[in-house]
């Protein structure tokens, strides 16, 4: 099963999970890049991100060269901000709805406090769908990285392989 994996990081624990399972699944990525970048640090980066996310804002991106048609499953990855997706994957899945219709859909929440299982409902929700065929919360995998976070990217990734290979989710 061809897989792209698009993510969007601020501080690259996103972006570390993204790579692990790229490499795991022999997956492509899409790097989603807001043309505006975002502070990242300080009190500012926790009130312009939070206010952007909950105000469901959609930033202008990069451009970015893909064709989803040529992939059977994409993997959605994020920070949580405030409770909700980043504002950046806001735009790509609005702008690629029809393009994301029949794909197999897989989502991956990062997060230093709380709040990923209602950022992954809200992304359920902008996407129109039930349920993902897989989803995981990570804690900080890269800034607290451990062999027990390690372990839990590695069994979502095994998840997805299983997944390909017409295994039970």
């Amino acid at each position: 099963m061809k897989t792209l994996v698009v993510y969007y990081s601020l501080e690259g624990n996103t972006r570390y999970v993204a790579e692990r399972i790229a490499g795991a699944l022999g997956a492509d990525t899409l790097r989603l890049v807001p043309q505006k970048a975002y502070k990242n640090k300080g009190l500012a980066k926790f009130i312009w991100g939070g206010k952007s996310a909950v105000m469901g804002e959609r930033p202008a991106l990069e451009p970015y060269d893909v064709d989803l048609a040529a992939y059977d499953r994409v993997v959605l990855g994020f920070p949580v901000w405030a409770s909700n997706f980043t504002p950046p994957l806001r735009t790509f899945v609005l702008d690629n709805q029809a393009a994301l219709q029949g794909k197999e859909l897989c989502a991956y929440a990062c997060q230093a406090g709380s709040g990923a299982e209602k950022a992954l409902e809200k992304l359920r929700a902008c996407l129109g769908i039930s349920g993902f065929a897989a989803q995981a919360v990570f804690v900080d995998p890269k800034e607290k990285a451990s062999p027990q976070s390690d372990a839990q990217i590695d069994a979502f990734c095994e998840r997805l392989e299983r997944g390909a290979a017409g295994g039970a989710w």
